[in-house]
């Protein structure tokens, strides 16, 4: 599931202080290539015992990653429910519980790229 109207569709960083800000809030950056990452954080059901990942996509617009100094764009903002052994699927519901702390989450994200 596409998360809308975050606010950080677009806002840019330079690597360095996102994985600072993204680390500092919980997040793992785990996917990631020469021009792409992916930030996740993990929220658990406490109802169903499901785990659903928050997961923010990124695209590198200056650099290569792995170079402190590179600016990647935040791109897309999904949520899906973690699989086994090691996937998600996006086209199941969310429960609202989850949804309100991926977008508390969120929020915290977009006040500290902001600073």
């Amino acid at each position: 599931m596409i998360i809308e109207n975050t606010g950080l569709n677009g806002v840019k960083s330079d690597l360095a202080f996102l994985d600072e800000v993204t680390t500092d809030l919980g997040f793992i950056r785990w996917q990631w290539e020469y021009y792409r990452a992916t930030y996740d954080y993990k929220i658990e059901d406490a109802k169903s015992k499901n785990e659903y990942l928050l997961r923010i996509n990124t695209r590198v617009e200056v650099g290569k990653l792995e170079r402190p100094d590179s600016i990647l764009n935040i791109e897309q903002v999904y949520i899906g429910r973690v699989t086994f052994p090691h996937g998600l699927e996006y086209t199941s519901p969310v429960p609202q519980a989850v949804l309100d702390e991926a977008n508390r989450k969120l929020t915290e994200l977009k006040k500290k790229l902001e600073q």
